[in-house]
């Protein structure tokens, strides 16, 4: 048996202890992890207890490699970032309030001291130390982005213009809404989907571009309002639905908000993206903590709409699962999710809360205003944390929602009893009603391993988060793209008007466009600024269509691959040296028109009417050699990648994988034992009932065997000469001696019916012994970052590859 104690078992959250009917302390609560996939609510007032509940929550998910997305709109989460093992003053001391030190009468270093002595004492009441913080801080990365600022991680928001990828017509239609809505709502324009004409016309020029797969800037929505790539909005042309005059004051608002001084830091750092929010390159679990409290009111909620959207996009691209695969986190709900209004965020919320279960993602929300949420909505929830609450209207509130919850269980819930707990409760005790458990409980919330130091600045956010170096590759779907042979770079990266040939001297621009052979064709950018009069360089183009099989690895599919490289002085291309980009690259036929910019003329060597063809061949001879799909093989659950899946992205779904696995194996031993349990259960009752009966037999065989013995007694002292008297007083002495030796008979039937108790009670003790040696046993998930994978690399077939374009590609 592992020394381990109760709250390291595999899947269970270590929240607290409950609390008896006294008040006292009785057991730790485990909280099944997989529960959380049914959500949770989490109430109560300010200094309630509920941040540390919820960092608490965290900190289990995160220990048992659960990662998660947590909304921080007051600046509190980002305490998880405070992990001090040692529990040394010095560790403290950069968070200690100097106020509060004043207040109380001690400088800040004594204050630190203090502050180290309490933790201390405060985890190991609850059996935890520095070894568990340790544990925490290999489990997980942990980090705190700040949209908008610089302070933490910055993200990229505005990635979320580009068109999403997976999505079928409703959930395309969906991410629309909510984005329209957002960046309306950013502008403080009406949100109105159904008759707001900036709406639906904003709505009908991303349909129009994401439908094409085309990605959207805020520069391009800028110029579609103004020039739109459509020419009707239903059945009205465009100029009946949304004259010109109109729309320009909707690209002048636009406009203006891209002039704006701190818009910048919309566009800086790493996209928004759920997959890079939840693992990191490698695949390891990551908890983001996504700070706003430094945000107004509308960019709070633009930046909130855009990342439910991003993270109900992830989500439905998700295999479904029964185990919990991520978390995210709202803290103070209030405002996102109210009963009557329904701001951006609440129709993407809402759908979350239906259909996240079916993913195994786990929405857990917070509030300390219950009468300001739509309550209905959070009918969703499974689980609810009640703590203290300020009013009679907010405890009614409560347990309206409790029972709406019950009812969609088909729960029974006991409202007085609710009632009654929830009128009694004391700071960091917290009622908790959980529709997969039998009855509700009361329990007291353990010690945070994370410093809670309360809100953090911007300036200490700045302490906290160093700069760090951009990442290389990706835990999501804006990974890079890998080649077979060497590094992938970007087909279309801008270049100065100064270009480097091939044997690496400078070449100065040329003037008009040059003639090339006719047999070799010639392609340009399928989109570029219009006000842009480049110069253009020209490049060695090839685009071909790939098929990957092997039935070894099951795999049998075709993949496009565009690939650019330079023209060397002899008219060669080495296609070995091209960057490659997977899928097919966005170009057009034929050169850029004579008046659109300076050409720089292709080397001499390339102006041949051979040069296709002996670009033909080596293209071919290169793919075949060169290109290959790369995959990666975890044999023990039989995983392959998929094409174009990053390898963080398959480690992360590996470990997903084996979590189910882990989650299965305790769910079949779980009902494998409740089946034993219940049948040795009932023959326990029997047996017991057995020993009750026989004791009952004795006793009465006793009275009666005094009474009896009692008669003959009386009858010898008390009888006549008379001879009859004397025979009933043998008889009766005779029946008195049987009936002592039936007492006999039936003491032994009592000792063998508590023999046969003791022996089911023992068969008891020993399958739940055994049950408990087995789920021990099951081994934990893996860490994704040590995962042994194998690589399968599969070549294309030679005769299948088929040449989709070949030619010079002017590049500007």
């Amino acid at each position: 048996m592992s020394d381990l104690p109760d709250y390291e078992k595999l899947g269970v959250f270590y929240l607290g202890r409950t609390k008896a009917a006294d008040g006292a302390p009785a057991a730790n609560l485990l909280y099944d992890a997989k529960d959380l996939t049914t959500h949770a609510m989490i109430v109560g007032m300010t200094g309630s207890g509920k941040t540390g509940l919820a960092v608490s929550l965290i900190e289990e998910a995160a220990i048992d490699g659960v990662p998660a997305i947590l909304i921080d709109p007051k600046g509190d989460l980002a305490n998880l970032l405070l992990q001090f093992p040692e529990m040394r003053p010095e560790d403290f001391r950069p968070w200690i309030d100097e106020d509060e030190a004043r207040r109380k009468g001690l400088s800040p270093d004594e204050l630190a001291v203090k502050t180290s002595e309490t933790w201390r004492k405060g985890l190991a009441k609850w059996d935890e130390d520095g070894e568990r913080i340790r544990r925490l801080g290999r489990a997980a990365e942990f980090a705190v982005y700040t949209p908008g600022d610089t302070a933490g991680r910055p993200l990229c928001v505005l990635r979320s213009f580009d068109a999403p990828k997976g999505l079928d017509s409703t959930a395309l239609r969906d991410r629309i809404l909510y984005t329209v809505s957002g960046l309306l709502g950013l502008l403080g324009l009406s949100d109105d989907s159904v008759q707001g004409r900036e709406h639906i016309f904003l709505s009908t020029l991303l349909e129009h571009e994401w439908r094409a797969g085309r990605d959207v800037t805020l520069e391009g929505i800028i110029r579609g309002v103004q020039d739109p790539p459509f020419s009707k909005v239903g059945v009205f042309d465009v100029e009946t639905f949304y004259p010109a005059k109109d729309r320009m004051k909707l690209a002048m608002a636009l406009n203006a908000l891209l002039a704006s001084p701190g818009f910048s830091a919309w566009l800086e750092g790493e996209p928004l993206d759920a997959a890079r929010l939840l693992h990191g390159p490698d695949g390891r679990p990551r908890v983001s903590v996504l700070s706003i409290a430094h945000l107004s009111d509308s960019e709070r909620m633009f930046f909130v709409t855009a990342l439910l959207n991003e993270v109900l996009s992830w989500m439905r691209r998700q295999p479904g699962t029964g185990s919990l695969r991520a978390i995210l986190y709202m803290d103070e709900i209030f405002g996102y999710f109210p009963p009557t209004a329904n701001p951006p965020s609440k129709a993407v919320m809402l759908t979350l809360l239906k259909q996240a279960r079916a993913f195994g993602l786990g929405i857990v929300l917070s509030t300390q205003n219950p009468v300001d949420l739509d309550y209905k909505g959070l009918s969703n929830c499974g689980t609810w944390f009640v703590g203290r609450l300020q009013t009679e209207r907010d405890k009614m509130r409560i347990l309206d929602g409790l029972a709406s919850a019950a009812d969609a269980s088909a729960v029974i819930f006991d409202r007085a009893q609710a009632d009654k707990l929830l009128s009694g409760l004391a700071n960091r005790t917290f009622f908790l009603r959980n529709v997969h458990d039998d009855a509700s409980v009361l329990f007291e919330t353990r010690w945070a391993m994370s410093y809670l130091a309360g809100p953090l600045t911007l300036p200490q956010l700045r302490t906290l988060c160093p700069a760090r170096p951009s990442e290389g590759g990706s835990g999501g779907a804006a990974g890079g793209v890998r080649s077979s042979q060497s590094a992938v770079g970007s087909s279309q990266d801008a270049v100065g008007k100064e270009l480097e040939t091939g044997n690496g001297e400078l070449q100065t621009p040329g003037g008009a466009r040059p003639a090339l052979p006719a047999t070799l064709r010639q392609y340009r950018p399928a989109a570029i600024d219009a006000d842009e009069s480049p110069v253009w360089r020209p490049v060695a183009l090839g685009i071909a269509k790939l098929h990957f099989a092997s039935a070894t690895a099951k795999v049998d599919l075709f993949e496009e691959r565009s690939l650019v490289a330079e023209i060397e002085d002899d008219g060669s291309v080495i296609w070995e040296d091209a960057s490659v980009e997977r899928g097919r690259m966005a170009v057009r036929v034929g050169a850029p028109g004579a008046g659109s910019g300076e050409f720089i003329p292709p080397p001499e060597g390339a102006l041949t009417a051979k040069t296709d063809a002996a670009w033909r061949k080596s293209f071919a001879t290169a793919l075949f050699q060169n290109q290959a799909l790369e995959l990666w093989r975890y044999a023990p659950l039989k995983l392959l990648s998929n094409a174009g899946e990053d390898e963080g992205e398959f480690r992360a779904r590996v470990a997903m994988a084996d979590r189910e696995r882990r989650d299965a194996e305790k769910t079949k031993l779980a009902e494998e034992f409740q089946k034993k349990a219940q049948a040795l259960d009932d023959k326990i009752r029997t047996a017991a009932a057995r020993v009750d009966r026989e004791k009952d037999a004795r006793k009465s065989q006793w009275f009666s065997t005094a009474v009896s013995a009692g008669a003959t007694l009386l009858g010898a002292l008390l009888g006549t000469r008379r001879s009859a008297s004397s025979t009933g007083t043998i008889t009766r002495a005779g029946s008195t001696l049987r009936r002592t030796a039936s007492i006999g008979k039936k003491t032994g039937d009592v000792q063998r019916a508590e023999d046969s108790l003791e022996v089911l009670q023992e068969r008891r003790a020993e399958l739940e012994k055994d049950y408990e040696a087995k789920i021990e046993a099951i081994r934990p998930v893996l860490d994704p970052a040590e995962v042994e994978l194998e690589s399968v690399v599969i070549r294309p077939r030679k005769a299948d590859i088929d040449v989709l374009a070949l030619g010079v590609l002017w590049k500007p």
